[in-house]
């Protein structure tokens, strides 16, 4: 693993590697900055993102466009309603040796062996297969037959989501949405970026994007970020925003007991601690303020709640309730 001379010059160099991703992402993907920052920021986390939006938005051009960018081993995953765990995962198959005659089982890797995956519509498939990439989400690791086969590390799901077609979609279990970092909408362009993309991929312009950053520097990154320092006030404050969602604790605000039925557990918390590193780091600075928490917390925070039906009722998101709990 790439080794800096000291934690100072890993945060620069993190900052300069940053910068390049973004240059060459923007190469092809115009506009959806926060976006881009969010992907990268859950990348040095080693976090995983659910990506929402209509269909056009390049959604799985941005994804495709970053593993680009990083010198891994990407795989692209159609979830379709007849796709089965072992597509996913992997199988084993009776093989017989020519020499000998005997008989055995090969196990076949499925396309979650790779650095990054790409889950294109991952409502599209039933639960059952869904379940399938939880543990190797969770524990980065695939369970066949009994033997446990380990997922090269990095490792990360970069899932996309239709939010607007209902008909042949399963909606994703509270279980597996926990285990995404983020959960982000992907808006539609601005008009100036929206006449670029227009301009660029109507005409013969090819572009050609470079690899900026290889697996033992996206390693090294990632332990840099656990080493951040963090004060204990800013621990505090991730934590009592987290535990502020759940209506059985004495700290939840009154509007959050109507608004909610379900409030977010310790992995946001946690996720938000981490996330701030990564995006205090990303701006140059040496350790997280509550602003960084801020910052990230409605993404950390919208598909871990479960709005009441009094929300639904008077039409208040997820987003809109996580922003009330910010100014509270």
């Amino acid at each position: 693993m790439k080794a800096f001379a000291s934690d100072v010059e890993g945060a620069k160099r993190l900052q300069e590697a940053v910068g390049q991703l973004k240059a060459e992402i923007g190469k092809v993907v115009i506009g959806q900055h926060d976006i881009v920052d969010k992907i990268i920021l859950a990348i040095l986390c080693r976090g995983h993102a659910l990506l929402i939006g209509v269909p056009g938005l390049a959604k799985t051009l941005l994804i495709s466009t970053v593993a680009q960018t990083l010198d891994l081993k990407f795989n692209r995953i159609q979830f379709t309603p007849d796709l089965m765990p072992g597509d996913i995962l992997g199988s084993e198959l009776l093989e017989i040796d020519p020499e000998t005659g005997r008989r055995y089982f090969k196990f076949v890797k499925g396309p979650i062996f790779a650095n990054i995956v790409l889950a294109d519509e991952v409502n599209r498939t039933p639960p059952k297969t869904q379940a399938a990439l939880l543990e190797a989400m969770q524990e980065k690791r695939v369970t066949i037959a009994g033997e446990d086969h380990p997922l090269e590390e990095p490792f990360f799901v970069l899932a996309t989501q239709n939010p607007i077609e209902q008909e042949g979609t399963y909606p994703l279990p509270e279980a597996q949405l926990d285990r995404f970092m983020f959960s982000l909408f992907v808006d539609y362009p601005e008009f100036r970026d929206e006449v670029e993309i227009v301009k660029a991929t109507t005409s013969n312009q090819k572009v050609e994007v470079k690899a900026v950053l290889k697996r033992d520097e996206i390693l090294a990154f990632q332990d840099l970020v656990r080493r951040v320092p963090v004060a204990d006030n800013v621990v505090e404050f991730a934590v009592g925003l987290a535990s502020k969602t759940r209506i059985s604790t004495p700290a939840a605000p009154d509007f959050i007991r109507n608004l909610l039925n379900w409030g977010a557990g310790p992995r946001a918390s946690q996720y938000l601690v981490l996330g701030a590193k990564a995006h205090a780091l990303m701006r140059g600075k040496y350790a997280p303020d509550i602003e960084d928490v801020r910052a990230i917390a409605t993404n950390v925070l919208r598909h871990r709640i479960v709005p009441s039906f009094n929300a639904e009722a008077e039409g208040i998101s997820a987003d809109a309730i996580v922003k009330q709990l910010l100014t509270a």
